[in-house]
């Protein structure tokens, strides 16, 4: 009885393990730092035990008109190998949770750039605090912290069918 209780008590444990790490997955808006306004909306989803995030749709300088998405992928990046489109480009790849510290670590991010500008690789760390997404892209022991916020399904356009995000498959960007 005694090893019972004590299976069921692991059990919870790696049930719970295993549900902090999904909390982050999902859709989030980032934020410009200067503006304030939105930049983008990410899914970030799991495999293997490893979290990635991909780019959804991109917003022009206004913060509310859609500039690009995943279905029309106008804006290419000319930087990346094979030309890929900026909507539809995981940016986040290969994080893995770190449960003694509740936060996921020891990936890599992208910022994309632009047309004109190149992308450039940082490593990366990936938080909550509280409802909002604290994700912080490094160099050694420099870097700097972006928040992004929860969006919803019902925060897309009318008539935009949001990705099921739990079906995609990494794909990992090389710069040329």
């Amino acid at each position: 009885m005694k090893k019972l209780a004590i299976g069921l008590v692991i059990l919870l444990l790696l049930t719970s393990m295993a549900a902090a790490q999904q909390d982050v997955t999902g859709f989030w808006k980032t934020i410009d730092d200067e503006t304030g306004k939105a930049k983008s909306v990410l899914a970030l989803y799991t495999v293997q035990g490893k979290l990635y995030g991909r780019v959804i749709l991109s917003y022009e300088d206004d913060g509310s008109t859609i500039k690009d998405d995943v279905y029309r992928q106008k804006v290419r990046s000319p930087f990346l190998v094979g030309n890929p489109p900026f909507a539809g480009l995981d940016m986040i790849w290969d994080l893995t949770w770190d449960a003694g510290r509740k936060i996921w670590r020891n990936g890599s991010i992208m910022d994309p750039g632009s047309e004109t500008n190149k992308p450039k690789l940082y490593a990366s760390e990936i938080w909550l605090d509280g409802n909002k997404l604290i994700v912080r892209g490094k160099i050694a022991f420099i870097g700097r912290n972006q928040t992004w916020l929860r969006f919803e399904k019902k925060d897309f356009p009318a008539g935009f069918n949001a990705p099921d995000y739990t079906s995609f498959k990494p794909t990992i960007p090389k710069v040329k």
